[in-house]
């Protein structure tokens, strides 16, 4: 097995890219695009590479980025080298590692089939991450959920390759539990097993064993990892919805990726005591309801999967809460028609919300449905132009006449939160700069001299207003959860306009 994992990059990099999903046909393309989705597909797809952690290859492409974190896990005696800082700071959240691999994953699931190109660099950005989720769960009932300790980093502006702030390591297991992101853990090596399912066999087995294993010890040693955890991981990641949430995700992921009776009858014994009606309309990397309902309706719609009925019409409730002009809208929207969740990094919601809606259009197109919301009809047509319209806010079509994809487009943000991105390169700058030294260049109004490409910031305002300001993270600050779910919708709207 651990021959296996060690060559599996290597392997991977001799793979013809498989179609893993159903193309989707459409009679014709649209002449006109007012985007270059294939553009912003390839460049969301390419920020992975910019958060890297760990020996990076001599693939890399973002090459301002060099090796960091070396000695992760060392503090504890395992290796923890690899995976991914979550954002503008140097610190390994487990939680949202493993909810940016599930959404990774789910968009290479759904469109896939569509990538063409990118479809091998998509599949190493989600390999990326599993090796570093192996690393993690390595040993039963434990799993190492933290990298940094985010007050001492939070303290410095250096770059990961400088940084010397304490690599402390943080677990849970049997005595300090932690369901949310043990289950969320789950489910992101259960649906990276059916990315690498054709491609490479055995690698999709060692992830869905694993997978199993760890959603087993997320169930029966139940507890919020906030708590357990809370001095720790709060305010960063807090789990504000619990774990419920978690545990009905993950074991739709083991439902979907093993086909096991098992966990389609733990849905069916715990589907509504884990939240399966819950009115909330928020997806991301603490609650994941809605995501649960909208991949649980597949197996009613597509599979004709009778048992599973209900979540049709928990899927339809979340569609008309969020759908203008519904009698159940709920959600609110910015002048310029951005969907607006919070004032902390809002586009998370923007791409999560937009990939659900894209999915479920796919869904009810196979089964030929709809959505009644009272007397309005949503058509699947109907979500697509939604989530396109979101999409486009994103790229460029907002009142500022700004793209808040760093890269993509004439006006991008300049001074993004981002420590790599904002302090000379190494190749620039050999001499290591200290903690408290990269100060002057994060409070400055000077542009970052390293481009991130792909990087999709928190985005405006209520107002549609955006600072540009690098200190201001709640707008600036990019993270590797905004961009996993746009992958999968970039690909569809560049496949029907004819860009794929």
């Amino acid at each position: 097995m651990a021959m296996a994992i060690t060559i599996f990059l290597f392997l991977l990099s001799f793979v013809t890219p498989v179609f893993l999903a159903k193309p989707i046909h459409h009679a014709h393309h649209p002449r006109f695009a007012s985007h270059n989705y294939r553009d912003a597909l390839a460049k969301s797809i390419l920020y992975f590479e910019g958060q890297r952690s760990g020996k990076l290859p001599s693939s890399q492409r973002i090459t301002w980025r060099k090796d960091s974190g070396l000695s992760d896990g060392k503090a504890m005696g395992v290796d923890l080298v690899g995976g991914y800082y979550d954002a503008g700071d140097n610190v390994k959240f487990g939680f949202p590692m493993a909810f940016t691999t599930t959404m990774l994953s789910w968009s290479v699931i759904e469109f896939g089939g569509l990538m063409k190109g990118e479809l091998l660099n998509a599949k190493q950005a989600i390999g990326w991450a599993t090796e570093y989720l192996l690393k993690a769960t390595a040993h039963p009932d434990t799993i190492y959920v933290q990298v940094g300790d985010a007050g001492s980093d939070h303290s410095c502006w250096e770059r990961p390759e400088d940084m010397d702030t304490p690599r402390s390591v943080y677990k849970i297991d049997k005595n300090t539990p932690g369901t949310e992101v043990a289950a969320e853990t789950a489910a992101a090596l259960a649906a990276a097993s059916l990315v690498f399912r054709k491609c490479n066999p055995s690698y999709s087995k060692i992830l869905i064993k694993r997978a199993i294993r760890v959603f087993a010890f997320a169930d029966k040693y139940r507890g919020s990892y906030s708590n357990g955890l809370r001095k720790v991981v709060c305010p960063y990641y807090c789990s504000v919805s619990g774990y419920e949430d978690e545990l009905l995700w993950g074991a739709a992921w083991l439902h979907r990726a093993t086909k096991k009776p098992t966990y389609l009858n733990y849905i069916q014994r715990n589907g509504q005591t884990l939240g399966a009606a819950e009115t909330d309309n928020t997806f991301g990397w603490d609650n994941k309801h809605v995501g649960a309902r909208i991949l649980l309706s597949k197996s009613f719609l597509v599979q004709k999967l009778q048992t599973l009925h209900d979540y049709k019409s928990h899927a339809d409730n979340y569609i008309c809460s969020l759908i203008p002009g519904t009698p159940a809208s709920q959600a609110q929207y910015t002048p310029g028609g951005l969907l607006f969740k919070m004032d902390d990094s809002n586009m998370q919601y923007v791409t999560s919300t937009s990939f659900l809606l894209i999915t479920y259009a796919k869904y009810l197109t196979s089964a030929r449905m709809v959505v009644k919301c009272g007397g309005v009809v949503i058509t699947p047509k109907r979500l697509r132009n939604v989530a396109k319209k979101q999409v486009d806010y994103l790229l460029g079509d907002n009142p500022l006449k700004m793209s808040y994809m760093v890269g993509y487009g004439a006006r991008y943000p300049q001074r993004i939160h981002h420590r790599g991105s904002s302090l000379p390169s190494v190749a620039n700058h050999p001499a290591k700069i200290q903690c408290r030294d990269g100060f002057s260049v994060m409070n400055s109004q000077s542009p970052n001299p390293n481009v991130l490409v792909g990087a999709v910031v928190g985005g405006p305002d209520e107002h549609d207003r955006f600072p540009d300001k690098r200190s201001d993270y709640e707008q600036s600050e990019p993270a590797t959860y905004i961009n996993a779910p746009l992958i999968g919708t970039l690909t569809y709207l560049a496949h029907s306009f004819g860009q794929l």
